[in-house]
């Protein structure tokens, strides 16, 4: 169903930070999709309209950590104060785990779980409970990988499209897709409506791409 020609022109940088990355979506789409339930051309396109923004078409595949101790108190306000800001500012480890240690099923600092477990795939699956109900879903399918040992395989081009739909699952998004529901796939997989017009403009997109009236 997805074709090189048709990932080139929606995601024309998407090898710029992991080479391969649009080969391998396309080489492990149709088992993917057939595995997981994607099976009309309407559903392909919200899974590929979500990932778009989440991952920004294949350039931000890991979460970049790198912020300055002023964009820390924006991004991360609960998270750090002026002094932790400063001390942790260009630290992408220390604000790692710092940001997310103590949440999300990560272990607290001096732990590394929150720099680990930040953002990372098609999807941006963050968090040890994330990746850990992710390895669940994984497993149920037979993917034979262990994305809580070696998280990096979220990334891998072979790995990269199953782990972003397997998710898309477990956050509930199929049948707000099955509904042609926007709105209601953004929340569950973003858990809130941040983007909302962007992702009906790659849902639009890929709607065309697709040949979904």
């Amino acid at each position: 169903m997805l074709t090189l020609d048709m990932m080139q022109r929606r995601w024309p940088n998407g090898n710029q930070r992991v080479p391969g990355l649009l080969e391998g979506i396309v080489a492990a789409a149709d088992a993917v999709f057939a595995t997981y339930g994607l099976d009309s051309p309407l559903l392909v396109a919200h899974a590929m309209a979500q990932f778009s923004v989440e991952c920004a078409s294949g350039t931000v595949m890991i979460e970049n950590m790198n912020y300055s101790a002023q964009r820390l108190l924006v991004v991360f306000p609960t998270h750090f104060t002026a002094a932790t800001a400063a001390a942790a500012a260009h630290n992408p480890q220390m604000i790692g785990q710092i940001a997310y240690g103590g949440r999300m099923g990560n272990a607290p600092p001096p732990s590394t779980d929150g720099f680990v477990f930040r953002g990372a795939g098609l999807s941006q699956v963050t968090g040890r409970n994330g990746v850990t109900a992710l390895q669940a879903k994984l497993n149920a399918n037979g993917a034979g990988i262990d994305i809580l040992t070696h998280p990096e395989l979220i990334i891998d081009p072979a790995h990269a499209l199953e782990c972003g739909v397997a998710d898309l699952i477990v956050c509930g998004c199929l049948p707000h897709a099955v509904a042609d529901d926007v709105v209601g796939v953004t929340k569950a997989i973003n858990g809130g409506l941040n983007g909302l017009a962007d992702r009906r403009q790659q849902l639009a997109l890929w709607k065309t791409e697709l040949g979904v009236a």
